[in-house]
Parts: C-alpha cells; sequence; structure tokens
C-alpha cells in the first residue's frame, strides 16, 4: 500500500490479471482521501468544468484552468499516479501545441502522465509527447468531444460495439505502436471490450460504458460519494 504506483507496475497487474482503480478527482482533499484509499491512479479530468463549474461542456475548460486543478490534485497525492487531461484545443490544434500542452501539465502541474481524448484521431500527437519523455494515457471510443457523431453516448454504445468492434482493435494497436503507457476505452461494452484488451499489451480501463473485460475502471469520485 505505502509503495509508490509506477507504469511498469500497472502493466504487471495486467499480466497478473489484477484489476487497476483509477479515480478522478478535482481538488486537494479528496486527492489526499483516495491515495490514503489505495487506487492505483488519480485521473484529473476535464469533466471538472461541468461538474464543479456549472460549464455546458467540457470544451469550455482551458489549459490554464487544468494546470490550476492539476496542482491541487498533486498535492494531495503521495502514492498513486497522477493523469492530467489536455483539454480540447491543444490536440486539435497540431501536434506542437498538443506537445507544449503536456509539457505544462507535467512541468507546472505536476502530472505523472497526461490523457488524450479522442487519441486515436492523432497518433502523431501520441508519438511526439512520448518522445518527449511523457507518458500517454490515450482516449478511444464516444467521448463528450465526439459523442455527436453518434447522436449520444448511451444509445449509440451497444451499436457501437458490435458494429465497429474491429475498428476499435486497429486503434488501439495504433495507439500502442504510438507508444502509449495505457488506454481508455470509453464505452468498450461485453463485445469489443475483452478483445480489445487481449490485442495489446498494455492496460487497456475504461469508466462510462465499463465493465469487468476490462484491466481496470476508473470512475468520478464525485459520482461514487453521489455529489452528483
Amino acid at each position: 500500500m505505502d509503495d509508490k504506483v509506477t507504469l511498469p507496475a500497472l502493466h504487471r497487474m495486467k499480466e497478473d490479471g489484477r484489476k487497476i482503480v483509477g479515480v478522478v478527482a478535482y481538488d486537494y482533499q479528496m486527492a489526499q482521501i483516495v491515495d490514503r484509499a489505495g487506487v492505483d491512479i488519480v485521473s484529473v479530468g476535464d469533466s471538472v468544468g461541468v461538474n464543479l463549474w456549472g460549464h455546458r461542456s467540457e470544451l469550455e475548460v482551458t489549459l490554464d484552468q487544468m494546470v490550476l486543478v492539476c496542482q491541487a490534485v498533486r498535492r494531495g497525492v503521495t502514492r498513486a499516479l497522477v493523469s492530467c487531461d489536455v483539454p480540447f484545443g491543444p490536440l486539435q490544434e497540431g501536434t506542437d501545441a498538443a506537445v507544449r500542452a503536456a509539457v505544462r501539465l507535467i512541468k507546472e502541474g505536476g502530472a505523472d502522465l497526461v490523457k488524450l481524448d479522442g487519441a486515436s484521431s492523432f497518433p502523431e500527437a501520441v508519438r511526439a509527447i512520448t518522445r518527449a519523455g511523457i507518458p500517454v494515457w490515450a482516449q478511444f471510443g464516444i467521448t463528450p468531444h465526439t459523442a455527436f457523431q453518434y447522436g449520444g453516448m448511451t444509445a449509440a454504445a451497444p451499436a457501437l460495439a458490435t458494429t465497429m468492434k474491429d475498428q476499435r482493435i486497429l486503434e488501439a494497436k495504433l495507439l500502442e505502436e504510438a507508444g502509449a503507457s495505457l488506454l481508455d476505452f470509453t464505452n468498450s461494452g461485453p463485445v469489443a471490450g475483452p478483445e480489445v484488451v487481449r490485442a495489446v499489451r498494455i492496460p487497456v480501463i475504461g469508466g462510462l460504458g465499463g465493465g469487468p473485460w476490462l484491466d481496470g475502471r476508473v470512475r468520478a469520485v464525485v459520482a461514487a460519494i453521489g455529489y452528483l
């Protein structure tokens, strides 16, 4: 329980069949609590904008805001890995902007790794960030950033898991080849989820639409305690 969590340790957990536990937190106090509880990853999500600040969507959250939130969580965590989301914007602006944003989240925010939403559309950014020495948690599947393409996340998830299974496997392999250390398969489902887990060597974790077929789960602490 007292040992510092590392990425190699998470990879060994996948090999051993031990589940990885991630929690989304946004502040110092909650970060302390979940770290002491023994979670493996504390994820600083851009969902802070909707869940705590009253934004209409995560798209409104800025990089400066993510740096500030990450700093608060970092102060509360001593054992778990701290991941911080690169918000909407830098990744879409190009590889150089994505690398600069990742560097800020590591250098100023104190993150151990950065999380890229919709990463399968930006493999070159994943590759460039990892070449800069920054570990990447690469998300793919339906997200708030991409849900509009499918008419809503929840309604689309079952059909997506069935009809796009092979595509998701290809995306997972692409992200692994690009250097991602972890994958976040959103809305994986019991059809595509297990096959993606078997297709790659790196851990595959999921929140919304995840389940026991993945290498681990991540959940927002504000939802877990009934805050929302």
